[in-house]
């Protein structure tokens, strides 16, 4: 592996201006190609601490042995030479948002004497009539249910012509899926009549022919041609099954390519929608793993540039508008490069609000569902699991299999509302019954590091005190003694089970079970915290770990520099998926408890106003504005508040002093009597 360092260039030899660079191996092959505004600035970037790159960008450089730059007048040169440069060498660390298909259409080619509808790829023809794109199964139902209406021709040149010379028409002839202009059954132009009118319909046109058909159905009818009524009927239900397939959902003249974006540090889902005539005709997803942490901005501009860049094949489904969750860098030059493939004008752009809006929050629904749908699968494979954990176990060089591991988040604003989150993983797969809720408050609410060091404090001298309770160092058996909640508070054993309270009795508490690893959700300062807490408590046999999201770094107990697991490491989507389970978890449990911190009445505070009899004042008045407006005695006549409780109300909402006429009666408080003054 090379040392970035010896290849190097020095910085001011690197010009300012914009332009392409390109990293080769030592064979001299292209690795990276890659684009700047400022040459100098980005090439710098990838020779910065190695410590601040992202893992993909690490193995990049270091397997580089130099790098080229060439300058270019514009950034718009500088995005075409780059799509140039990526095409022509192919680079193994350029991200690729392509798979290995290009987009079929359905396609109509008028320019033959007898019209053919077929499935087609690749570059345009001319006298061909597009329609699309289409997903694959999509594509021949649509025409399957066609050609009972259009019956036009499918067959291939060779069939066609061995038709012509025997004289007799091929299967689809027979059951009625052509009309057989190759034996005559009907002439070039009546054929050619039902080409047009397929394409008519195709392009937006359906509802013009399902009511020509229907008015033939009823003059039929009329005529008590029943039999033709019927097919025309079938005809009917045939067409509004395709139309409805294809429901409009933009405005008819609206052609657009809808992308939305799910990432990750290391992957990145992608899902778009094609609309043509205001129909989504196609969706398309991938799952690709993202080489340099790049902006979503840079991840946009590569996704259009690859997607509709590739060797031409793309370029007849640009539409006149792209619609994308974030405006690309370098979004005018893109929009020109992308108007010159097209040979039209090309919008770029966020749609804010509309239905527009509404279909991109469904695309971007369809990548999130994506990304869960590769990770779940992912870790669903036992295979998967196994090397996980074992690549897991022999990266942080631990003596035991990590059976069980626990990681811990904590989640807040601005300080406020202060939660934490436990959730348990066991042979790699969650184990939801065992995760646990904190509510941090006090001093150990003051910053991250308090809360981690309260938390893992708590945690385990619960194990500890259980253990204890047991007659058993390990924890196991029936606690015997009391325990205490999350919060602390003292519990029965009786009512101790699996952390949770119930009036059975006590059974092995499950919570006590100890972990092989502690994961945290933070770097070096939170996973100091966590050993410091697990020490002050003389745990020595569970091992503690922290995941910076940032860069995905995996760091450990006094150790001044993080290990990097490799991109592609089982084990570290592994922890990736731990601790955003955690953080989930966490959030949840913090929204929640802001909820209902919101939700405060200033009746909460009157003594002996429980809830049950603040649901009676409620109900009498309707709203705290209209209860504050009542008198003593008034609030006395409600059923549940006697004259004590009401003028506590009273005071209560009246802090200030209140008017003669409005003064409430004083009261005898040890005999509850009401004074007259």
């Amino acid at each position: 592996m090379a040392d970035p360092a010896s290849y190097r260039p020095q910085t001011g030899e690197i010009p300012t201006d914009p332009g392409v660079y390109r990293f080769r191996d030592e064979h001299g092959r292209v690795i990276y190609v890659g684009k700047a505004k400022s040459l100098r600035s980005r090439l710098n970037s990838y020779f910065a601490n190695p410590l601040t790159l992202l893992p993909k960008t690490y193995a990049m450089v270091h397997s580089a042995a130099s790098v080229q730059w060439t300058t270019v007048g514009s950034e718009l040169e500088a995005l075409q030479l780059e799509w140039t440069w990526i095409n022509e060498f192919n680079p193994r660390y350029n991200l690729v948002f392509r798979d290995d298909k290009s987009y079929p259409y359905l396609a109509v080619t008028l320019g033959e004497k007898f019209p053919r509808v077929q499935v087609m790829r690749g570059e345009r023809r001319k006298g061909v009539r597009y329609f699309g794109p289409y997903t694959a199964g999509a594509i021949r139902e649509t025409v399957d249910t066609l050609l009972r209406v259009f019956p036009v021709r499918t067959c291939s040149p060779g069939v066609l012509k061995r038709a012509q010379r025997s004289g007799r028409p091929c299967l689809l002839g027979y059951i009625d899926k052509c009309s057989a202009p190759c034996v005559g059954k009907v002439t070039p132009e009546e054929h050619r009549a039902l080409a047009d009118e397929f394409c008519s319909f195709m392009g937006g046109e359906a509802k013009p022919l399902i009511a020509k058909l229907e008015r033939q159905m009823t003059a039929a009818v009329k005529e008590l041609d029943y039999e033709q009524a019927a097919r025309l009927r079938d005809d009917v239900i045939a067409l509004r099954k395709v139309f409805e397939r294809n429901a409009v959902v933009l405005a008819e003249d609206t052609d657009a390519d809808i992308f939305a974006v799910s990432q990750d540090e290391l992957e990145a889902a992608v899902q778009v929608f094609h609309v043509r005539a205001g129909r989504i005709r196609g969706q398309r997803g991938w799952v690709v793993e993202k080489v340099e942490d790049s902006t979503p901005a840079e991840l946009i501009e590569h996704l259009l540039q690859q997607v509709y860049g590739d060797d031409g094949t793309e370029r007849q489904g640009i539409p006149r508008q792209i619609l994308v969750p974030e405006q690309p860098s370098n979004s005018d030059q893109l929009a020109v490069w992308l108007g010159g493939l097209r040979g039209g004008k090309v919008d770029i752009r966020v749609p804010q609000r509309g239905d527009k809006a509404a279909l991109l929050d469904t695309v971007r629904q369809n990548a999130e569902q994506s990304m869960k749908l590769h990770k779940s699968r992912r870790a669903g494979d036992l295979t998967t699991r196994s090397l996980a954990l074992q690549e897991l176990q022999e990266a942080l060089d631990l003596p035991v299999p990590l059976l069980r591991i626990e990681c811990y988040d904590i989640s807040h604003v601005q300080g406020t509302n202060v939660v934490a989150s436990m959730v348990v993983v066991e042979d790699g797969i969650a184990k939801k019954s065992e995760y646990r809720k904190f509510a941090i408050t006090g001093d150990a609410a003051v910053d991250d590091t308090a809360s981690m060091y309260d938390v893992i404090s708590r945690r385990f001298r619960r194990y500890l005190q259980d253990g204890a309770s047991s007659g058993s160092a390990a924890g196991s058996g029936t606690g015997t003694g009391e325990g205490t909640d999350l919060a602390g508070v003292p519990i029965p054993a009786n009512r101790l089970v699996s952390g949770e309270v119930t009036d059975q009795p006590a059974v092995k508490p499950k919570f006590a079970y100890p972990p092989n690893l502690v994961v945290v959700d933070g770097g070096q300062p939170q996973v100091a915290a966590a050993a410091r807490a697990l020490s002050d408590l003389g745990i020595t046999d569970v091992f503690v770990v922290g995941l910076a999201k940032r860069l995905e770094e995996v760091w450990l107990p006094d150790s001044d520099f993080p290990v990097i697991l490799p991109r592609t490491s089982q084990g570290l989507y592994l922890l990736q998926r731990i601790r955003d389970e955690a953080h989930r978890f966490a959030i949840t449990f913090h929204r929640q408890k802001r909820g209902k911190s919101m939700t405060v009445s200033v009746l909460d505070s009157v003594p002996g106003l429980g809830a049950a009899k603040r649901g009676l004042l409620l109900e009498a008045y309707g709203s705290v504005r209209k209860i504050k407006a009542a008198s003593t005695s008034e609030l006395a006549q409600v059923k549940g508040i006697g004259p004590v409780l009401a003028a506590a109300i009273h005071s209560a909402l009246h802090p200030a002093v209140d008017s003669v006429d409005d003064a409430p009666a004083a009261v005898n408080m040890a005999t509850g009597e009401v004074l007259q003054s």
